[in-house]
């Protein structure tokens, strides 16, 4: 049987979707002044940030959770902006991989500093949020935490 949720957890669940959406407008609102687009950002950092080296289209289609021609168009617009390049893969032909340029690099590495920054930032928070409701005996703690992702 489904535990019974009380009025504390529907609390704490919306003040972490809410978080969530915060932190995500506030990404997008730093790519934009970045001069890329929050799809790019996401682009570049599902790039850089791939575990074994660079990735292909379907790679990063994996980490973006999108279809193939998709990224495909992503990807286009990227290497037109000058953010990242194709190239083929030197074993297999057949394979293309995907590059940051010296832009993509530079405009990533600004962005990815504030984005931790801004992570270690609400980590408490979000900590606090994840914590059983049982362990508050009043709302105050849900509500300084709260409070603090406004």
């Amino acid at each position: 049987m489904a535990r019974r949720l009380s009025d504390a957890d529907y609390q704490k669940l919306l003040a972490f979707r809410d978080g969530l959406r915060r932190f995500l407008r506030w990404s997008e609102q730093h790519a934009l002044k970045a001069g890329i687009t929050p799809a790019q950002h996401q682009l570049l950092l599902a790039i850089r940030g791939h575990a074994g080296g660079a990735p292909t289209i379907g790679d990063v289609a994996d980490h973006l959770l999108l279809r193939h021609h998709s990224v495909v168009g992503l990807v286009d617009r990227a290497v037109v902006a000058g953010l990242v390049e194709r190239q083929v893969d030197s074993e297999d032909h057949r394979v293309v991989r995907l590059r940051l340029t010296t832009s993509g690099t530079q405009r990533l590495a600004s962005l990815a500093t504030a984005h931790v920054d801004e992570l270690n930032r609400l980590a408490p928070i979000f900590a606090q949020l994840s914590r059983s409701a049982t362990a508050y005996d009043d709302r105050q703690p849900l509500s300084r935490s709260i409070d603090q992702l406004t």
